[in-house]
């Protein structure tokens, strides 16, 4: 097994970046792959790019767009607005249906071309909309299949799995990139960058966990 290299799933927000500074602290190479999947907010992809760049990542983007044909959502249609609280009965309109599974699974074989058995990933359980797609349960068990499916050994790393969003600050603020999460990341569905548009779910998780993480470790 090459123990030097490693992929990271990059979208440029704060969960992939910070897992990508991860990654960067323990392997000799890495490599960010993101993808085109038609979203509504191409802002996401050219965010990747310049935090690529900036820090020296080999990035490669990939196609994926029959995902946005089969997936109809609030992330991929200018028509349906993204839900400002998720739904308690429901999964919530921002859940794209088989997105990490593909991206994995994508990944998973580029990977293999490349000789490269360590795939990084930002989900997490801990603090999450309730996405099925970011439980440990489904990681370990995509895992499984990949490496049976290509008869190849990998490892899927999901440094965020247990830990909270106030957690996740902490941990860039430890790898020394706090500064380049909170300003140049873009997490906020409605597709503004840094502190985001602060309605949407995934911007009220971020900023109500930077709250925390600097209560608690910053004062």
């Amino acid at each position: 097994m090459n123990r030097e290299k490693a992929i990271v799933v990059f979208s440029g927000g704060q969960d992939s970046t910070t897992c990508l500074f991860w990654a960067k602290k323990r392997f000799k190479e890495v490599i960010a792959v993101s993808f085109n999947y038609n979203q509504k907010h191409k802002l996401e992809l050219e965010c990747a790019k310049e935090i690529c760049k900036k820090y020296n990542v080999e990035h490669h983007i990939l196609d994926l767009g029959l995902l946005n044909q089969l997936a109809p959502n609030s992330l991929t249609r200018v028509d349906i607005k993204v839900d400002k609280d998720s739904p308690k009965d429901s999964l919530p309109n921002s859940f794209v249906d088989g997105r990490n599974m593909l991206f994995l699974t994508f990944v998973g074989v580029f990977a293999k071309q490349r000789g490269i058995n360590n795939i990084i990933t930002g989900v997490s359980q801990s603090d999450f909309s309730g996405y099925p797609d970011c439980r440990d349960v489904f990681i370990r068990s995509l895992n499984t299949t990949l490496d049976l499916a290509m008869d190849y050994e990998f490892v899927i790393h999901t440094p965020l799995m247990w830990i909270d969003k106030a957690e996740t600050w902490k941990l860039a603020y430890d790898l020394g990139v706090l500064d380049v999460v909170k300003k140049e990341t873009l997490t906020c569905y409605n597709g503004i960058k840094g502190d985001g548009c602060r309605e949407c779910p995934a911007c009220k998780l971020r900023n109500r966990g930077y709250k925390i993480f600097e209560e608690k470790y910053l004062k």
